[in-house]
């Protein structure tokens, strides 16, 4: 495009500057923008590309279509151009896939994608499931010689992990050296790591990155500390808490809050109130952590009296927090104040969260309101498979077995895929009905239809099943073909069963084979000591009990844990 005169390249400037104090007003309106737009067009500079951009980049906050109306009018488009409307589409949720639409265009067009672009598009392709695409767009960048760069790097690590392809990951950041593997890099290698539940790798990792000399940041440490999770873990905790302290990262309020929640899963509660209590700068997702701390810890008194205090000291809430109070409830069986929570969900207008449904769910029903679980579970606007298995649980639970079979039918007709936990309630349903050969084809179908692996809560449903039908042969058959190694539940289950039918010769084939490969589960010992009372058998039954007393094994005492 020819330069403009002088007089009208000052025009453009100026109008270029009073787009952008309307874009200071951070997103800039569109009533600001118009007449701006407007003046522009009559004095013919609107096709300035300086003005143009300028434009673009304050329109793209407050209208995409508008954006997009200034973009295609734009005589030239550069570069940065494209990146602006890209990132404004890539940045929308619901506008994913069109940023790689434009990116098409972009390509198309013949404008060379520059190191801005791909940090766009790559993380686009992994919001909308689009792993070719996201291939073909690694290729550009090495075409294009940008894949080196230590943003587009960290784009592709992060991309790739979100897809779940981990190798691919580990190949692109393994392939960078020297100053090219940026603390950025090291921090999408840990954060991805951890999302995908590779802990071991994630410490690993963490570990060569101090080694190697490149000093964490805020953001590597917030990603690496939901690793780690349990006591054996709370002293590498500590270590990253000191180094935290020593960096002066101790008032970054999010990094913070993932120090309490790491003590949190490290069994550490007094630690985690202390940093709780000493922030002299506390967000809501503060409260929350310390919320979702105690109920996971099983401390479900003090997460309803935190809850409390937070009503107290108008801190506000939101989905998350009552989330936390709802499974407290749930958890303690504290059935009163689970109503007042859901009230208070519904005078807020909260109740219509899918995530408060579904908890809304779960703790009606391990309460014991069936029919209340129902009632929310029918006005859910969307049923993903978690409140479809809470209630299918519930009712299995109850003893309504055929209840919870019509439901998991229904559930199947709509569309929504079973996951294991769906799969446990059907079969304990199966089993307290008698159902065996339904509870057969079900344990089936999750290999044979869904492709799925049981899990050991499934083999020991199906053990008792066929063990409480006294169908001892075809029980032991399927611990001998799992794939995992049978724990107590599966041996206790089949054991059972034996005790039940009367199958002493059996259970001591089993129970001998379990003593000598080292087991000292005391439910064992006790279920063979009481076999062999009830056949008179009391030599056998003592040897069992000075077993129990010899090896100092303990029984740990039932309780409820209804409103503790």
């Amino acid at each position: 495009m020819p330069a403009l005169p002088h007089p009208a390249a000052a025009v453009a400037h100026r109008y270029t500057r009073l787009i952008t104090a309307a874009a200071a007003s951070s997103p800039a309106s569109l009533r600001a923008l118009l007449p701006i737009h407007a003046r522009a067009v009559v004095l013919g500079v609107s096709g300035n590309l300086a003005f143009a951009t300028s434009l673009l980049a304050a329109a793209s906050p407050a209208s995409l279509a508008y954006a997009r109306r200034v973009f295609d009018a734009a005589p030239e488009r550069d570069a940065y151009m494209w990146n602006t409307l890209l990132r404004a589409h890539a940045h929308s949720q619901s506008h994913a896939a069109d940023a790689l639409a434009l990116y098409k265009r972009m390509r198309a067009a013949g404008v060379a994608p520059d190191h801005y672009t791909y940090p766009i598009v790559l993380p686009a392709c992994a919001a909308v499931r689009a792993p070719r695409l996201g291939r073909a767009a690694h290729g550009d960048a090495v075409r294009f010689a940008l894949a080196g760069d230590g943003f587009v790097r960290s784009s592709l690590i992060a991309m790739y992990f979100q897809e779940g392809d981990v190798a691919d990951a580990e190949r692109v950041f393994w392939e960078s050296h020297g100053s090219s593997r940026t603390v950025v890099s090291w921090t999408a290698m840990v954060a991805g790591y951890v999302q995908n539940c590779f802990f071991g790798e994630a410490v690993a990792l963490f570990g060569r990155m101090i080694a190697e000399g490149v000093r964490p940041n805020e953001i590597t440490l917030i990603s690496f500390l939901p690793c780690l999770q349990g006591q054996d873990w709370l002293d590498a905790g500590e270590m990253v808490h000191g180094f935290v302290i020593k960096c002066g990262f101790d008032a970054n309020i999010p990094l913070v809050n993932a120090l309490i929640a790491m003590y949190g899963k490290c069994g550490s509660i007094a630690m985690a109130e202390a940093l709780f209590e000493g922030m002299t700068v506390r967000s809501l997702v503060s409260w929350n952590t310390m919320v979702a701390m105690y109920e996971q810890r099983g401390c479900a008194v003090e997460a309803i009296k935190f809850f409390r205090r937070m009503l107290t000291e108008k801190v506000g809430f939101d989905c998350v927090t009552l989330v936390s109070v709802l499974s407290a409830c749930a958890r303690s069986g504290a059935l009163d104040t689970g109503r007042w929570v859901h009230e208070f969900a519904r005078n807020h207008g909260l109740d219509s969260d899918a995530r408060v449904g579904n908890v809304l769910v779960d703790m009606y029903a391990k309460c014991g309101e069936i029919a209340k679980a129902r009632e929310v579970f029918d006005c859910l606007h969307v049923r993903s498979v978690v409140p479809w298995s809470a209630m299918i649980g519930a009712y299995a639970n109850h003893g309504e077995s055929a209840e919870a079979l019509k439901l998991f039918s229904l559930m199947k007709s709509e569309g929504v895929m079973p996951n294991s936990i769906t799969f446990t309630a059907v079969l304990v349903a199966c089993g307290h009905s008698g159902l065996v050969d339904e509870g057969l084809k079900h344990f089936n179908s999750i290999l044979t239809d869904y492709q799925m692996s049981p899990t050991l809560e499934h083999y020991a449903c199906m053990v008792d099943m066929l063990g409480r039908a006294g169908r001892l042969a075809e029980a032991y058959a399927i611990i001998r073909g799992m794939l995992m190694r049978p724990d107590k539940c599966v041996w206790g289950a089949f054991l059972g069963g034996c005790r039940l039918h009367g199958n002493l010769e059996l259970a001591e084939f089993v129970a001998k084979d379990l003593f000598r490969s080292g087991s000292s589960d005391v439910t064992f010992y006790v279920l063979m000591s009481n076999m062999y009372f009830e056949a008179g058998m009391l030599e056998d039954a003592e040897r069992m009990r000075l077993a129990i007393e010899e090896m100092e094994l303990k029984k740990t005492a039932g309780r409820s844990a209804v409103n503790q």
